[in-house]
């Protein structure tokens, strides 16, 4: 392979519990690079081990971007990781370090090698107003955005997150979040070379995995991240506050449930959410798949060198 036919940068995505940080830690070592996060959960600086995020020895071995530096008190969006992902990629190039981009957010990770349409960003005032008015009458709001926006009805009436951005978005602007969808994305990083695959384990293994994991994550204080997080007092409808696990061991806290209960269905909803990244890869990207790491490790070696 010619250097000008060698990738900029590496994406190693996948499913939760599927060895994607592992794998993206033993390229960066192979080739000189870092690790960039693109996992909506591990941005948040106080779920480590909830998110499964790379431990201090991990990240001793290579350079770990965008790990753990977001507090849960914010919404973290795609908009932003693009932004912050474009700049990370920048400063690895320039130290003259592999970008490898790791995670299982795949509206990220889209967005960053398509683009995402050029919605304004939505001022916190106007954001904050809109999570009130759903608040008091998830109904009501709903009526009034489709009277607006009538494409809004694609959405799941239950959906409090995606009918509050459509309301902020056309609070902001003036128009129509369908509207601004319309709009052809626009690469942030245009002419770059992103080398792109994904991990896709049977099915019983990936599951055996979720369940093995979520049982480690317990031994290792999941318990007690969650309680440290409920004593802050957070929005319940934040992110951070909604991430695999904490709801079931919030429950478990207040007594709601038994720690056999919670394990159980905390490890129920990670397989549920397992399948559907996968479900997502399959469909929404034409990357090659690998039915384990090793086999994504041997593929980017041959790629990248």
């Amino acid at each position: 392979m010619s250097l000008q036919d060698a990738p900029s940068a590496l994406i190693v995505a996948g499913p939760t519990a599927s060895g994607k940080s592992a794998a993206a830690l033993a390229l960066a070592e192979r080739l000189g690079g870092a690790v960039i996060n693109a996992d909506a959960m591990q941005v948040y600086r106080d779920l480590r081990v909830l998110t499964a995020r790379p431990s201090p020895e991990e990240e001793a071995r290579a350079p770990h971007l965008l790990y753990g530096y977001v507090d849960g008190a914010e919404r973290y969006s795609a908009g932003r990781f693009v932004g912050e992902a474009v700049e990370a990629i920048e400063r690895c190039r320039a130290e003259g370090l592999m970008p490898i981009l790791c995670g299982g957010t795949g509206l990220y990770l889209k967005a960053l090698t398509e683009g995402l349409s050029p919605i304004p960003e939505v001022p916190a005032p106007i954001q904050t107003e809109a999570e009130a008015r759903w608040s008091e009458d998830p109904v009501r709001f709903r009526d009034a955005l489709l009277q607006s926006d009538p494409a809004m009805t694609r959405l799941d009436p239950a959906d409090r997150q995606r009918h509050v951005r459509a309301m902020a978005v056309l609070e902001a602007t003036g128009r129509p979040l369908s509207s601004w969808q319309e709009e052809p994305p626009v690469p942030p990083l245009p002419g770059f070379r992103f080398a792109a695959a994904w991990i896709a384990l049977p099915r019983e293994e990936l599951y055996r995995r979720c369940d093995l994991r979520f049982r480690r994550m317990l031994e290792e204080g999941a318990s007690l991240e969650v309680e440290r997080l409920l004593e802050r007092g957070l929005d319940p409808s934040l992110p951070v506050m909604k991430s695999l696990g904490v709801p079931e061991l919030a429950a478990m806290l207040r007594g709601e449930l038994s720690p056999e209960e919670a394990e159980a269905r905390a490890a129920q909803q990670t397989r549920r959410f397992a399948k559907r990244q996968t479900t997502w890869f399959s469909n929404q990207t034409g990357w090659p798949s690998f039915g384990a790491p090793e086999a994504l490790k041997a593929h980017f070696l041959h790629q990248a060198m």
